[in-house]
């Protein structure tokens, strides 16, 4: 059985997590993320801020139909790329978009809080974009940890999500848009501005805004963070 027949087969089954556009159908993910979300605009920073390098590894976290991977991927070929999204129907989507290349994406399933499994220190570089609001608090903690144990000492992570909605007119859009899709039990942690905070508990260090972008939806914010190329272990005093 090919990588795509699994897939198809597991989208047959009961999803377990929150979907790509919640109650919407998934088939109109990639069109609803172009026309209310200013995709064009904070992908195009994501991946200015990513300047991916020839032979790097890049896991996407939360792939979904494969755009960003694909993406990095167009601009330099000879990175090794990884996606990885709990949906087997987006992953199915995101195989038939990906064009024939001698180094082709490796697609899996699994969660943010998978990231690491298997892959400890693996990537140079993180991907993740309109995961984490999608997620509980819990989760968002977990995939971030797993983001971190990812990567390489050394290594970055690029993460472009709803941030901290700073005004009246975008907390008003924020919750008209994607809190009537999502609900507000996991969507208000980031309209409050949690994710610098959680990225500096996942361990991560040099956290930086690097653009917030308004859209009909609310405030996309893109952050860049880095793993210490030396994790420093709690002194240990003797009595």
């Amino acid at each position: 059985m090919t990588s795509r027949n699994r897939l198809e087969k597991s989208a047959r089954q009961r999803a377990d997590f929150t979907p790509a556009l919640g109650r919407a159908p998934s088939t109109l993910y990639d069109l609803a993320i172009r026309l209310f979300t200013r995709e064009k605009c904070w992908r195009r920073i994501v991946l200015r801020t990513l300047a991916p390098q020839p032979g790097e590894r890049i896991l996407d976290v939360g792939c979904g139909t494969g755009t960003l991977a694909i993406a990095i991927k167009s601009i330099e070929p000879m990175a090794k790329i990884t996606g990885i999204d709990p949906d087997p129907e987006t992953l199915v989507r995101a195989i038939a978009k990906e064009p024939r290349s001698a180094a082709p994406i490796f697609w899996t399933k699994g969660f943010a809080r998978d990231a690491a499994a298997g892959r400890r220190g693996a990537f140079d570089a993180v991907t993740c974009t309109l995961v984490l609001h999608q997620v509980p608090l819990e989760e968002k903690r977990a995939g971030l940890g797993a983001m971190f144990d990812a990567l390489a000492p050394g290594g970055r992570l690029i993460l472009a999500d709803y941030g901290e909605q700073r005004s009246s007119f975008m907390r008003m859009l924020f919750r008209q848009t994607v809190q009537r899709l999502d609900g507000t039990t996991d969507t208000q942690p980031n309209a409050d501005g949690v994710l610098p905070r959680l990225l500096q508990e996942a361990g991560f260090e040099e956290v930086t805004e690097t653009a917030v972008v308004p859209t009909l939806t609310g405030l996309i914010a893109v952050f860049k963070a880095r793993k210490p190329m030396t994790l420093i272990s709690p002194s240990i005093v003797w009595p």
